[in-house]
């Protein structure tokens, strides 16, 4: 299968089969091409927690609309975005790419330095909006990396964000939750969604061409 066909394989699942377990090298490959997928400016402003724990996911059920996803999947992933940009984090940031790559640049820290002089400054809402954004596109990579994977998810906003913060006690790490994703394997017998076309836009109507 090429990936095409394998996102044409993949749809957003509605019934797992509790059953059956996403193996350790399948999630850890998914995990793997998040932690490498794109941020904005390479903050990397979020974190990815993953729930097996039964009783923590019986917990997040009750705040997520009693959806059996969370409960019946393998894995949930709770991707948390960082609360606010903080100099301190901006700097851990910058200063492993130095230590990593070895050597300091003038461009470099100008750039530090204009992070340091906006991003900090700004209200603390505005900057967890923006590490919000940055957690979706890991959220689209991990859909990609699941369905290449042939593994079943489904991107969840349908909870209760304070809830689950409180729960993963959160707060306590400056994060909070933005989206989840349970990983697993569909029931095939008892998923409405499974056998219906995939429904989207023709490329007509959602590409434009400006040349």
């Amino acid at each position: 299968m090429t990936l095409i066909d394998k996102l044409q394989w993949r749809y957003a699942t509605k019934k797992m089969d509790s059953t059956k377990a996403v193996s350790q090298e399948k999630v850890d490959q998914i995990l793997e091409a998040v932690r490498l997928t794109a941020s904005s400016s390479g903050l990397q402003p979020y974190e990815v927690l993953v729930i097996t724990n039964k009783d923590i996911r019986q917990q997040i059920k009750a705040v997520a609309n009693d959806q059996s996803q969370v409960t019946d999947c393998s894995h949930l992933l709770v991707f948390a975005a960082w609360d606010n940009y903080t100099a301190e984090r901006i700097n851990t940031a910058f200063d492993m790419t130095e230590t990593i790559r070895n050597f300091k640049s003038e461009s470099g820290t100008a750039y530090r330095q204009m992070l340091l002089n906006s991003y900090p400054a700004r209200d603390a809402e505005v900057n967890f909006n923006h590490a919000a954004k940055q957690a979706y596109i890991g959220l689209g990579t991990a859909l990609i990396a699941a369905a290449y994977e042939q593994v079943d998810c489904t991107p969840m906003e349908g909870f209760n964000p304070a809830a689950v913060d409180e729960i993963l006690n959160l707060q306590t790490k400056g994060l909070r939750s933005v989206v989840m994703l349970p990983l697993g394997y569909r029931k095939a017998d008892e998923d409405w969604l499974l056998n219906l076309k995939k429904v989207r836009r023709s490329k007509e109507q959602f590409i434009s061409w400006i040349k």
